[in-house]
């Protein structure tokens, strides 16, 4: 089924729209079947309680509901959905399809960016996907595995946000742009004064050096994702303190901040300590359980 097609398959399956405007260009073109009055009258929010609010309103509350979109945190992210016409969220919705993404993306893309609902394909949503293509080299037939692996990405300024944060990457040493937007890409919708340059600034605050800080980030580049108080603060105290590490462990091994305090790196260091065997930080935390219980029992024996 072509992309357009598609669009007209799901609106047509999910949100009825309602009679009046019936000389609209896109009512007519979607064909629309004419809504069972049980279907909304049986619908909470079609109760008394909920009298006050309006038909399309609730066509629209129920249109999201069924899309798979938690309506209630969607209006209450994005208020200006209040006030978004059936009309224009279907148009979004055609022209993502347009570029490739699939019904089923949706509800996803759509949960987590409740913004995308009510931009402007022309100034919002069109510049990034010029940028995916031009800027980070990623081939049209592509753009739904981009986009999939952070939908963030169509709720951010080309200007403000994404070719900044390039820029900023491309400076740091990130030189492959297949690996920004197939793998990284939730870097470029990080704010650079705010937030990848802090994360760098604490790292060198341990007493490694930027050069030292700018090779654990290109080998790791997970680190600038980690929260400074819920990651690396902990992670770091417990590694320096109960653990005695050296910086040294920390420059040939920066993936020891991807794993759990609680669920990983307390539990094995605490085995390790106990069965007294001694194993590289790297051994200790990539093995898996089989693997570590078994370096364990020959350390201990």
């Amino acid at each position: 089924m072509a992309p357009a097609a598609g669009a007209v398959a799901l609106h047509s399956s999910l949100c009825s729209i309602s009679s009046e405007k019936p000389s609209s260009p896109l009512r007519s073109t979607l064909h629309v079947a004419p809504k069972p009055k049980s279907l909304l009258q049986n619908h909470p929010l079609y109760t008394p309680t909920h009298a006050k609010l309006s038909l399309e309103f609730k066509e629209k509350i129920l249109c999201l509901e069924v899309m798979g979109v938690d309506a209630g945190k969607a209006l209450s992210q994005n208020p200006d959905l209040r006030t978004a016409t059936m009309e224009s969220i279907h148009s979004i919705v055609s022209f993502l399809l347009s570029k490739g993404l699939q019904e089923k993306d949706l509800p996803r893309i759509f949960g987590m960016c409740p913004k995308i609902l009510t931009s402007d394909i022309k100034t919002d949503l069109n510049p990034v996907f010029d940028f995916i293509l031009h800027e980070l080299n990623v081939p049209e037939n592509n753009f739904r595995r981009v986009v999939n692996k952070c939908p963030r990405l169509l709720a951010s300024s080309v200007k403000d946000q994404l070719r900044p944060a390039l820029i900023y990457l491309k400076r740091l040493g990130f030189k492959d742009l297949g690996a920004m937007a197939y793998q990284d890409s939730v870097l470029l919708v990080s704010n650079v004064e705010n937030t990848l340059i802090p994360k760098l600034k604490f790292l060198e605050t341990l007493g490694l050096s930027k050069d030292e800080v700018r090779s654990m980030v290109l080998r790791c580049p997970a680190l600038l994702t980690f929260s400074i108080e819920n990651n690396f603060q902990p992670k770091y105290e417990y590694f320096a303190g109960e653990m005695g590490g050296k910086l040294e462990e920390l420059k040939e091994f920066p993936q020891y901040f991807a794993f759990s305090l609680e669920n990983r790196i307390k539990p094995r260091h605490m085995e390790v300590v106990q069965s007294g065997v001694n194993l590289p930080l790297s051994v200790m935390l990539k093995s898996t359980d089989e693997e570590f219980r078994e370096l364990v029992k020959q350390g201990g024996g």
